[in-house]
């Protein structure tokens, strides 16, 4: 346990006290200069950097005309003020989201627009200094990019954007994150998050073949770099290792062996994670994606299903038609991409899969929305499907499950505490404190229920929740993937037509 006071949790919430400063020193370690040269970026403060660091930030915004109505759009109505889990949690005001995207504000204001240019103290508009850089670097990243707040703000400012762009700026002058930089070199130089090389990748999926095998007594494959497979798999690298993340595998290939499928995973790509985008680099999302488009062209696959992670499924979904696309190659009876969700949804609606619920009798279960799932995509063809196929797929595989609160689910959920590249042990007391909102509402449902299972269809949501369910008195191992439990309860015997 680290040296803070986890808040305490409540029968109701409350909105906090403003305490300035709580967690001014709170900071990220910073970027080493291999790690910034792996994405592009100066390994250190370059010369000039405040007037570059201002140049940057006016690229963004003739760039981005959403960027700018952002900047210039906010009235200060204070609906977004206690929106934001981390300030909930640590009750820091300038974690509050106007306060955040003020930080920047402050800088475009005093750079490109008039009133700041000759009355900046009237507007609020301050310099491009290093004490200015300081404050950014501390307080964006304070900010999972979870757009709670934006679901709220009545003009719907996206202080995700203003976070990345703020990030984008920093990197670009040579002040980087050290977590989500060395991540993204990794997965340029051997295509996952991990560093993990082919060999290594295809012993863990023997590996995975046998302990199955054992589970069953039915041989099913976990493929690598099978030409010609009509599936390709792209998913986050924390399940071909770690624990929850790896029964969400082991669930996939159950699926999939039972519905017949011809599937493979790609050793040069098999990261669905996509960490450029918490760092706002338009250029290293782009490298990423055509990673994923090499992969697919190089198998010769028909369609390309995504795994559970949240980010990877916002990236593919709104980005990778764009980024890496056309994907013209690929059979058009299929949506590119598609969600595992989605794919085991249609098969639980057309009969395709036989499951026993009593498998999984000694879990009372709740689902975590995770954000970039529920506000930055969408699942299937319905409105709302990014909501409503996870659960299907949950209750066709459990006989008990309970939703949290309605306020705390579906495009109103809160945020595990640990996205947008702040899964980091550096950030410790930020994303215990942050996490307090949904760990409140899962000590409802706790308490009222039973629930002693949380399933998620993000990786990260599955490492956070890992990490500071204990801090909250909560077993460690209450969380899994929703193909966990499909894992747990599917019938690998033949299913007729």
């Amino acid at each position: 346990m680290a040296d803070f006071q986890t808040p305490a949790l409540r029968e109701y919430p409350i909105i906090p006290l403003l305490h300035e400063g709580t967690m001014a020193h709170s900071r990220p370690f910073v970027a080493k200069p291999e790690h910034q040269a792996s994405v592009g970026f100066p390994g250190e403060l370059v010369e000039n950097w405040e007037q570059k660091a201002v140049d940057k930030l006016g690229e963004l915004v003739s760039k981005s005309r959403a960027l700018q109505v952002f900047l210039d759009s906010c009235v200060k109505c204070g609906a977004c003020t206690d929106k934001c889990h981390y300030y909930l949690g640590t009750e820091d005001p300038k974690n509050m989201p106007v306060a955040r995207q003020d930080l920047l504000r402050s800088v475009y204001r005093r750079y490109f627009t008039f009133a700041g240019k000759y009355f900046p103290k009237l507007v609020g508009a301050r310099d491009m200094t290093k004490d200015v850089l300081d404050e950014w670097y501390t307080y964006f990243h304070q900010c999972s990019q979870c757009r709670r707040c934006s679901v709220f703000c009545p003009y719907g400012i996206d202080t995700a954007e203003i976070s990345m762009a703020a990030r984008d700026v920093m990197d670009h002058v040579g002040l980087g994150q050290k977590y989500s930089n060395e991540i993204i070199g990794k997965l340029h130089k051997i295509g996952n998050n991990l560093g993990l090389p082919e060999p290594a990748l295809r012993d863990t999926l023997e590996g995975l073949e046998e302990d199955v095998k054992d589970e069953t007594g039915v041989d099913v494959k976990f493929p690598l770099d099978v030409k010609g497979a009509d599936i390709l798999l792209i998913t986050p690298s924390a399940d071909f290792f770690a624990e929850p993340h790896i029964d969400g595998l082991i669930g996939y290939a159950k699926v999939f062996h039972a519905a017949g499928a011809s599937w493979t995973i790609s050793s040069y790509a098999s990261e669905a994670a996509n960490f450029s985008m918490f760092i706002g680099s338009h250029d290293n999302l782009r490298k990423v994606a055509l990673r994923i488009r090499k992969a697919a062209l190089d198998l010769g696959v028909k369609r390309i299903i995504f795994g559970e992670c949240g980010h990877a499924w916002r990236v593919a979904y709104s980005f990778l038609n764009t980024l890496a696309g056309p994907f013209e190659f690929l059979d058009p009876k299929y949506p590119v991409p598609q969600h595992i969700c989605e794919y085991t949804y249609d098969l639980i609606q057309r009969g395709k899969l036989n499951f026993d619920k009593s498998a999984n009798d000694n879990l009372v279960v709740t689902f975590h929305d995770s954000c970039n799932v529920s506000r930055a995509s969408r699942m299937g063809d319905m409105p709302g499907g990014q909501f409503k196929i996870p659960r299907e797929v949950i209750k066709a595989c459990v006989n008990n499950f309970h939703d949290m609160a309605p306020d705390t689910i579906n495009e109103s959920t809160y945020c595990c505490g640990g996205g947008g590249g702040l899964l980091t042990d550096d950030l410790m007391e930020l994303r215990v404190k942050g996490a307090m909102p949904r760990m409140q509402a899962l000590k409802e449902v706790v308490d009222e229920h039973g629930v002693n299972h949380v399933a998620a269809i993000c990786a990260i949501c599955k490492s956070q929740y890992t990490k500071v369910l204990p801090y909250y008195k909560f077993e460690m191992d209450m969380i899994g993937s929703v193909h966990g439990l499909v894992s747990k309860a599917i019938r690998l015997n033949p299913v007729n037509d």
